[in-house]
């Protein structure tokens, strides 16, 4: 078409005639086909790992579940006391660190406030007083007294004890108390000088009292002991009282002393002593590796049981999954605590109480496993590789754990290892509300020591500090590295609640 003398046809540039023989073929004697790759493949669980180790908190939190490990099944290695070690006098002594001592905390420290006659017992014991911080004023039965702010060594403050000895064990005692220079008998008091009567038979009352337990003071202003006598003794003093026709010596001792003449150390507890004297570092570590145990070994067996049951259900459906959803259904609707109680009333008797425990974990835990199972077997099975697979003639084994039960498994491993904390938690709850009992010399559990130290928290919060700080850390990081765990084998749930 032309219009006013002018074509529509585009210009097009002159074409360069380029000679043929410049044309080569690419590919004249060779085939076309993909190149070899030179990267190594990644499998599943190295993708997954890839995905655990860059959430920086699952890592941190499954580095405290190692170390919180490592405390419960090696701490009591590094330490002075075994499980069974119990001693009365120092029931309640705080922590103690001799590395952290020297800067003035972790010391075995306690802060007082008391009244003068309580001061002056207190600094009548040696080393009992640590640091005075003075005095304030209170107002007592309408009275303004003075009270004084003290800070007490726990250990020192156990000051003299009254114990029997036999004569060998005197001998003894005394042999090494001239070998080595430390005093350990000190003379014993004459009670019946003895004003005050919460004074009579305490060991550390050694000075004169008026009838309200205020010392009564020489005119040097010190202390006025009121020994007993003993006229064949060198000092005129006697250091023991004789019972039992001479074959048994009543001494009074500086128990500290004493501690150290038995044991060749001073008694200093890490994590402090609870109600009994037991050391807590070594009970608690004890308790710890009880509920680590117990924890895991249910999440395994539940584990077993639910992936079996869970498959079989998934996979099969029909009658099998009826059946087996409505025996859930049953399960379910028994209260836990009735379920717990039954089981420690019954089986406890026979097999003890942590066997009982274990079968009552095991009763309730496989549901939520296989139920988990379950659906990712309804969800696989009808994938188009499986179906393809069933075609070409592989059979229910092949199928179940070769093409769907892989698949499954980052479902799968997630819930287990949330039942881990789950069942740590239950126990504890279980044996601080008394349900389950597992006190004793040679076992113990965190919640048993939460229960035993609830009395004390006012006055003694370390007993209930160490083991609730345990628990609490440990449910805290298995959670945060159970949600880790599902991003990294669940992508797609990244950022969803657990």
């Amino acid at each position: 078409m032309e219009a006013d003398g002018q074509s529509d046809i585009p210009n097009i540039p002159d074409i360069p005639n380029i000679p043929k023989e410049k044309f080569v073929f690419v590919q004249r004697d060779s085939l076309l086909g993909d190149e070899k790759l030179t990267t190594r493949s990644v499998g599943y669980m190295q993708d997954a790992l890839s995905r655990f180790v860059k959430n920086r908190g699952s890592v941190i939190c499954f580095g405290i579940i190692l170390l919180l490990c490592l405390y419960a099944f090696f701490g009591p290695l590094f330490s002075s006391y075994g499980m069974t070690d119990k001693d009365g006098y120092y029931a309640y002594v705080t922590p103690k660190s001799s590395f952290f001592s020297r800067w003035g905390f972790w010391d075995g420290g306690l802060k007082l406030q008391v009244n003068e006659a309580r001061c002056q017992y207190l600094r009548a014991i040696p080393g009992a007083v640590m640091q005075s911080y003075g005095t304030v004023e209170k107002e007592v039965a309408k009275r303004k007294q003075v009270w004084y702010s003290l800070k007490v060594d726990s250990y020192a403050r156990v000051g003299y004890v009254k114990l029997l000895l036999s004569q060998a064990e005197w001998n003894e005692a005394r042999a090494w108390e001239r070998e080595s220079g430390r005093q350990l008998f000190f003379p014993v008091i004459d009670q019946s000088r003895v004003q005050f009567q919460p004074y009579k038979n305490d060991m550390n009352a050694w000075f004169l009292t008026d009838g309200k337990g205020k010392a009564v003071l020489d005119g040097a202003g010190r202390l006025q002991p009121v020994y007993a006598a003993d006229a064949a003794s060198p000092d005129g003093l006697a250091y023991y009282i004789s019972r039992m026709n001479g074959s048994q010596y009543e001494v009074r001792v500086l128990y500290r002393e004493w501690y150290y003449y038995r044991h060749g150390h001073y008694a200093s507890f890490l994590f402090g002593a609870d109600m009994s004297g037991y050391d807590i570092f070594t009970r608690l570590a004890h308790g710890a590796r009880l509920s680590l145990v117990l924890s895991i070994s249910v999440s395994a067996i539940n584990l077993l049981l639910g992936i079996i049951i869970g498959a079989a259900e998934g996979y099969y459906g029909g009658a099998f999954d009826l059946l087996f959803e409505r025996v859930k259904d049953i399960i379910y609707e028994v209260p836990t605590q009735v379920t717990m109680v039954l089981f420690q009333l019954y089986l406890a008797k026979k097999l003890g109480p942590i066997a009982a425990l274990f079968f009552a974990f095991i009763f309730y835990g496989w549901i939520g496993v296989s139920s988990t199972v379950r659906a990712q077997f309804y969800r696989f099975k009808g994938q188009d590789y499986v179906n393809a697979s069933r075609t070409l003639g592989a059979g229910d084994r092949r199928l179940i754990f070769r093409h769907i039960l892989p698949n499954a498994a980052g479902f799968i491993i997630t819930a287990s290892v949330l039942r881990i904390p789950s069942v740590i938690f239950s126990e504890a709850n279980l044996t601080y509300l008394g349900i389950v009992n597992l006190d004793s010399d040679a076992m113990t559990s965190v919640g048993t020591m939460l229960n035993s130290a609830k009395d004390a928290l006012a006055s003694y919060p370390h007993t209930v500090f160490f083991p609730g700080a345990f628990i609490s850390l440990l449910l805290v990081c298995f959670n945060e590295f159970g949600n880790g765990l599902r991003d990294a084998f669940n992508p797609t749930l990244r950022g969803t609640d657990s």
